[in-house]
């Protein structure tokens, strides 16, 4: 596959997260008969301004004890992907999407390129 090919099949793969994304906030629509503390409807909108925490794995690895007690400076942990393989993008423990990881000036950062059906 040519970095052309491939480029477009990764673009398109993002509008389709991005899409999918979308649609699915869209259905959620209003809590109906959902209040607050004070008695209040809560709205979608609420919602969407309540933090969640996400993590990024990019893979695991398993030591032994003994390993483990041996890292230091400069040591390599061999993880379970090859670097071609995409991250795992988590909401409380629980993977939604899968990304790339790409920099962003000076920061790390996961372009999504796929959201789990499931989530």
């Amino acid at each position: 596959m040519t970095d052309e090919a491939q480029t477009e099949g990764l673009e398109s793969a993002i509008d389709a997260a991005t899409e999918a994304v979308a649609v699915q906030a869209a259905e959620i629509g209003e809590l109906d008969g959902l209040t607050d503390a004070a008695g209040r409807p809560i709205g979608m909108d609420a919602l969407l301004e309540v933090p969640v925490r996400v993590t990024v794995r990019i893979g695991r690895a398993s030591l032994s004890l003994g390993e483990l007690v041996k890292l230091g400076p400069g040591s390599l942990v061999p993880l379970d992907r090859e670097a071609h393989e995409p991250a795992d993008v988590l909401v409380n423990g629980k993977v939604i999407a899968k990304g790339e990881i790409v920099t962003i000036d000076n920061t790390y950062g996961v372009r999504i390129t796929a959201v789990e059906k499931d989530a």
